[in-house]
Order: C-alpha cells, then sequence, then structure tokens
C-alpha cells in the first residue's frame, strides 16, 4: 500500500492552500504515496474554484480515502469570508494551528505515515495563541517528542541548527556543550535510520570569523565547540571541526560530508538556499512522527494570485515517502 502523506493548510492568507492542492493533484505525488490535506473543507474548495482545480474535492474520515478525489479532513474552522490575502489574521491562525494538532494525533496514533506542513505564519500562530517560536517547537510538543533538530535537506547538502528561532544577540548565550552534543546525537540517528546512511560524516561550523582565532575573536569554539565535538567522537559519531564558514563553503568542503551542523540559522540556511532554494526541504529530525516542509514561507505577496511555485513542498513529500520507506523496512 502506498503511504498516506497529509499535509496540512498552513496560512491561508498566504499560498499554503495553493500549493497543497497543487501538489495533491500533481502525478509524480499521486504516484507514490495517497496524500490527504487536513485543513478547513470550505476553504480549499473556495481556493480550488479560485484556481480551477478540475478534481472533485471530498471530505473524508481515515482510513475511508476516496483516491480519485481530493481528500480533505475538515477541522472545521475557517470560512472564505475569513480570507484577507497577505495579512497575518488571527482566524487564519486559528486553522493552521488546528490542523497541525489534528496531523500530529492521527500520525502519533499511526492513522498516517506522515506530515508536510505548508507554511503557516508565526506571526498568525501566535494571533490564535499558539505560542511557539515556530511551528517546529510546536509539532515537538504535540507528538511528546523530548528532541528535535532541524535539518535542511537537497541534493546538494544537509544542514542541521543548534539554534533556530532566535535572535542573533542571544546566539552565544543559547550554545552549550550538551545542546551541541545533543543535535549532533540526533543528525547521526537521523542519517543512519532515515536516510540509510551506515557511516555518515558529520561537519560543525565555528561560531566566531575565523574558528575564534584561538580565543582572540571569541572562546566559544575552545571552551564549547570543540569539548563536544570530542565527547561525541568518543561514542563513536564521527564528526570534524570546527570549521570558519567562509572557507567551509567557498572551497566546497560541504561536499565531503553526509550533513553540517550550523550555529545559527542563517550562518547554514543562506549557503543551503543559495544552492537548493526552491528545491530543499525541512525536516524536523528526532521526533516521534515523520514531519517534513518546504523550504520556504508563506509568501503573502503573491497569495491568491495563482503564481506559487510547488517544486519544494513535492520534494517534501518525496522525502517524507522516502523516510516512512525507509524506516518501515529497517
Amino acid at each position: 500500500m502506498k503511504p498516506i502523506i497529509a499535509i496540512t493548510v498552513g496560512d491561508f492568507n498566504g499560498i499554503g492552500p495553493e500549493i497543497a492542492l497543487k501538489a495533491t493533484c500533481n502525478p509524480s505525488v499521486k504516484k507514490i504515496c495517497t496524500p490527504v490535506l487536513i485543513g478547513p473543507f470550505a476553504i480549499f474548495t473556495y481556493i480550488a474554484k479560485q484556481l480551477k482545480v478540475k478534481t472533485k474535492i471530498a471530505k473524508t474520515t481515515l482510513p475511508l480515502i476516496n483516491k480519485k478525489e481530493i481528500s480533505v479532513i475538515d477541522v472545521g474552522d475557517g470560512i472564505p469570508a475569513d480570507i484577507q490575502y497577505g495579512m497575518p489574521s488571527k482566524s487564519a491562525g486559528r486553522s493552521a494551528g488546528a490542523a497541525i494538532e489534528l496531523a500530529v494525533e492521527l500520525c502519533s496514533q499511526k492513522k498516517i505515515d506522515a506530515i508536510v506542513t505548508a507554511p503557516a505564519s508565526k506571526e498568525t500562530l501566535n494571533l490564535a495563541g499558539y505560542n511557539f517560536p515556530g511551528q517546529t517547537e510546536m509539532i515537538a510538543l504535540f507528538s511528546r517528542s523530548q528532541r528535535v533538530a532541524m535539518i535542511l535537506v537537497s541534493d546538494k547538502m544537509r544542514v542541521g541548527l543548534v539554534t533556530i528561532h532566535t535572535s542573533i544577540k542571544n546566539v552565544a548565550d543559547q550554545i552549550s556543550k550538551d545542546k551541541i552534543i545533543e543535535k549532533l546525537s540526533i543528525v547521526n540517528e537521523s542519517l543512519k535510520m532515515d536516510f540509510k546512511i551506515k557511516k555518515p560524516r558529520i561537519a560543525v561550523l565555528a561560531l566566531n570569523p575565523h574558528s575564534g582565532e584561538h580565543g582572540l575573536i571569541g572562546n566559544e569554539e575552545e571552551q564549547i565547540i570543540k569539548p563536544a565535538i570530542t565527547d561525541v567522537i568518543n561514542k563513536d559519531v564521527y564528526a570534524e571541526g570546527p570549521f570558519s564558514p567562509d572557507s567551509f563553503f567557498g572551497m566546497h568542503y560541504y561536499k565531503k560530508f553526509d550533513a553540517i551542523i550550523a550555529m545559527y540559522h542563517d550562518q547554514g540556511l543562506i549557503p543551503f538556499k543559495m544552492k537548493s532554494f526552491g528545491k530543499g526541504v525541512n525536516y524536523s529530525a528526532g521526533l516521534n512522527i515523520i514531519r517534513t516542509s518546504p523550504d520556504h514561507g508563506t509568501a503573502f505577496d503573491i497569495a491568491g494570485k495563482n503564481k506559487a511555485d510547488i517544486s519544494s513542498i513535492i520534494e517534501a513529500i518525496k522525502l517524507a515517502v522516502k523516510i516512512s520507506s525507509n524506516r518501515k523496512n529497517r
């Protein structure tokens, strides 16, 4: 049987429903899985008419899914009158949050195989009372997962993050030996289990320019990052570093490794997106469930204009299917 992949609505004032609907109708998606949408049925129906989607949309309940139609598990929250393209709103946040909660519940109960989350605005979710830095942290809590590491995945590289959605001024304070060890361990386990790499090689980036110049520019490398690398090496994790990020990416050293651990968001994601923007996937490693998402945001500027590129969400679906298969066959 094909795996059942749930795609959440995301922010309906952005491109979430558009890319979810387009991806569900895509032949390459239907070939490898049974997609099911989770969100307000009325919103999906309205936007499908705008997009002139020819396939019929039908409400469904699991495990009965009509594969000839676009199946929607209705969260019952959100109507077309709520749509305000390009604007964050409480109603959009409620729908996005409700869809995530239901998707996590169904995945935890093994009724679906994986979740692909369409982009949701952090501001919108917060307006609706979901006070999390992002969907990753939200899903970790709802799935009762003790650990999580964000990994950006493409055919060019895999980048894991020690800190995620935090301001630059707080990064140094949020880096610790234990946190780096935790992220290295999660990424190493995921590379083995989810990507079927027997002996992963992981590069660790420095925090400061020139790797701190032996303490002249900063001491995080000597006091935190190097001890963390030594610790995991003693536990049979193959890790190298800390590498100065500019020369590491400039000299294409990333090609020698199965994954990279960056200290903060832009340090890892700028080079990643320069190589893979539009085709990258955000994977939440370490969760009790499988969750992927596109590597872009809500794109409020093109919402409702039928201009959204579905390349990234299709890659997210493909990766969810691949990881689901790898876990079942281990």
